[in-house]
């Protein structure tokens, strides 16, 4: 497998739908104001926010590449523009700090690297998007179908740090 990594853009919005990032999500679990009634939320309602987040000119994250197919997604931008993951983990706004808060890689190309891949691009990209900080939120016990935050030891190897130990939800971080 070839890997290419590339930011997500107007271009690359088919590409992301492809994807069909979990049943129907469209990747917009932090941009709603609190999880009261997200199981209960529809496909096209996330669609459809989506498509608002698009009109706005937010394109939050990174794509991975297998030629031309896309094989998996890592959601990634300004901490602060998530209002609700500011209050869920308790953090003071910080513009040059950003969260990584999504991952999602095609079944069929799961342990090939692309997760590592794609954090180790989006790690030498984010400096020039203005971050200094990167943090992360995993989840610690769950399975691998539970894992849309990224698995603890990934951004371990890469460099983070837990800066806010709980059992459940850590806070890593990385001074980039």
């Amino acid at each position: 497998m070839t890997l290419q990594i590339h930011r997500h853009g107007q271009s690359r919005e088919a590409d992301f739908e492809k994807l069909n990032c979990g049943p129907g999500c469209h990747c917009v679990a932090w941009w709603v104001p609190t999880w009261d009634g997200w199981g209960a939320r529809t496909e096209e309602q996330n669609s459809a926010l989506r498509q608002k987040l698009y009109d706005r000119g937010e394109y939050d994250g990174y794509l991975a590449y297998d030629g031309d197919e896309p094989v998996g997604w890592c959601q990634v931008g300004a901490r602060d523009r998530l209002e609700k993951l500011r209050e869920q983990f308790e953090l003071a706004p910080d513009p040059h700090t950003w969260a990584i808060t999504c991952f999602y890689v095609r079944e069929s190309s799961r342990r090939s690297g692309v997760a590592r891949t794609l954090l180790w691009r989006i790690l030498d990209d984010l400096p020039e998007q203005g971050a200094r900080r990167v943090e992360a939120f995993p989840k610690r016990g769950h399975s691998v179908g539970e894992m849309w935050n990224g698995p603890e030891a990934l951004f371990i190897e890469h460099g983070f740090q837990v800066v806010r130990e709980d059992a459940l939800r850590p806070v890593l971080a990385l001074e980039l």
